[in-house]
């Protein structure tokens, strides 16, 4: 049996029907992440992953084993899941569950990505397209990010047969219409897409918190605009 070192499970939502569309799930939340987006509401997984709390996968595990029955699969998000080189071991480990699995991804490490896909590992692939896919990536993330990487893995998941969604949080000191349309140009021919409305809530920049989000209907707008581009659109949180 494979058994994953080195990963930290810092949450565990034991059922969801929010964090997989259509799939009573359970959400494991991995600490640790590679980018530093202001707004993020997770951020003692992304600043202080020593800090947080360290579940044992054990009783995660027999939790699922328990509940099989109602549980169509496990979301792994975080943090940023593909960080983690066991990663696969623990796919595994829920595979012989009988769960399917979703991953939440930023797209920084498509040779997991590829590796995961390629292994038949994943059912959903849920990655986060922050900006346009240039300068304007970095400013977004709060790190020097490679977009020849965020490139690859869409590339990588819109090929790959593997059902997917492609996701943006429209924080307006962030994103002007203008960068999403260009958003939606990068992932041209995408099956799905979803508008996340930005909640300034416990967001890791404080700044944040006093910033109004778009209004609705500038949302709604962005949407139509991108069915131009994505076969299908939606917007959530609003």
């Amino acid at each position: 049996m494979i058994i994953p070192g080195n990963m930290k499970i810092s949450g565990f939502l034991k059922t969801t029907l929010l964090d997989w569309d259509g799939k009573v799930a359970c959400t494991i939340y991995l600490a640790g992440c590679n980018f530093r987006c202001p707004y993020c509401h997770n951020h003692s997984l992304v600043l202080t992953p020593d800090k947080t709390d360290d579940l044992p996968l054990d009783e995660i595990l027999d939790y699922i084993e328990r509940n099989s029955d109602f549980l169509d699969g496990v979301v792994i998000s975080g943090g940023e899941p593909t960080l983690n080189k066991d990663l696969p071991g623990l796919i595994k480990r829920l595979r012989k569950l009988g769960m399917k699995i979703k991953i939440d991804t930023n797209g920084t490490r498509p040779d997991m990505l590829d590796d995961l896909i390629g292994a038949g590992m994943v059912d959903f692939v849920a990655m986060d397209v922050k900006a346009p896919l240039d300068g304007r990536y970095s400013a977004v993330t709060g790190v020097e990010a490679d977009v020849s990487d965020i490139r690859r893995s869409i590339r990588i998941i819109m090929e790959s047969g593997v059902d997917y969604e492609f996701r943006t949080t429209v924080v307006p000191v962030l994103l002007k219409p203008e960068d999403m349309e260009d958003i939606f140009r990068d992932i041209r021919g995408a099956k799905r897409y979803r508008l996340h409305q930005f909640r300034p809530v416990s967001c890791l920049d404080e700044n944040f918190t006093v910033l109004d989000p778009y209004p609705e209907s500038v949302l709604v707008e962005m949407g139509e605009k991108a069915k131009k581009y994505v076969k299908d659109v939606r917007i959530r949180g609003i």
